[in-house]
């Protein structure tokens, strides 16, 4: 079933491509891939990010799940040779930074196989700071304000490479089953020294 991409918020697609319009915003990032990048590039796949910062000890559930930006791949000819995120400000979403390495083929990769699932999802990315994880969220309600929500038991989440040890990268895992092993990792010194 296709992914059901949320549109990005105006001010935020504006924001990028202002920046990626701008010699000195371009020559200024440290990434050498869309510095080199031969022929137009173009912000793609508008995916909103949220920062989980607490899973509960004992039922495995966030406690809090906030937006922090708008992420776009960007593009050129046929691959993926940065990244740009957006912020939120007084005055709205504005471009952050740009950025490129593993996470951007990864999360490629992890929306390319999440197109092969049967039913329709909309896809997030979900990023747990204390594992230094970062994973594809694929929200199980695609008609939801991609602004709003925590995540709900079916919906599935995919650890994109690097994941941390222990976890396989890009292997689909309910959140039910995910985020009970992931506070685990965090509330056991113990676990994390054997992993």
């Amino acid at each position: 079933m296709p992914l059901h991409v949320p549109p990005a918020p105006a001010p935020a697609l504006r924001s990028v491509l202002t920046a990626l319009s701008s010699p000195t915003a371009v020559r200024e990032a440290r990434t050498p891939s869309l510095r080199a990048a031969q022929g137009p590039v173009t912000p793609e796949l508008p995916l909103p990010v949220y920062v989980l910062d607490r899973i509960t000890e004992t039922t495995g559930r966030p406690t809090a799940a906030r937006l922090t930006s708008w992420r776009f791949l960007v593009r050129c000819a046929d691959r993926a040779v940065a990244a740009a995120d957006t912020m939120l400000t007084p005055d709205g979403w504005t471009f952050s930074h740009f950025f490129e390495g593993p996470y951007i083929t990864s999360t490629e990769r992890a929306l390319r196989q999440a197109e092969s699932l049967p039913k329709t999802y909309q896809p997030r990315l979900l990023s747990v700071p204390e594992l230094y994880m970062l994973t594809l969220w694929l929200h199980g309600d695609h008609t939801a304000d991609a602004e709003s929500g925590a995540p709900a038991a079916d919906d599935i989440l995919v650890p994109l490479a690097p994941a941390p040890p222990g976890i396989a990268a890009y292997r689909p895992h309910r959140v039910a089953e995910l985020l009970p092993v992931l506070a685990l990792r965090l509330t056991s010194p113990r676990a994390a020294l054997l992993a």
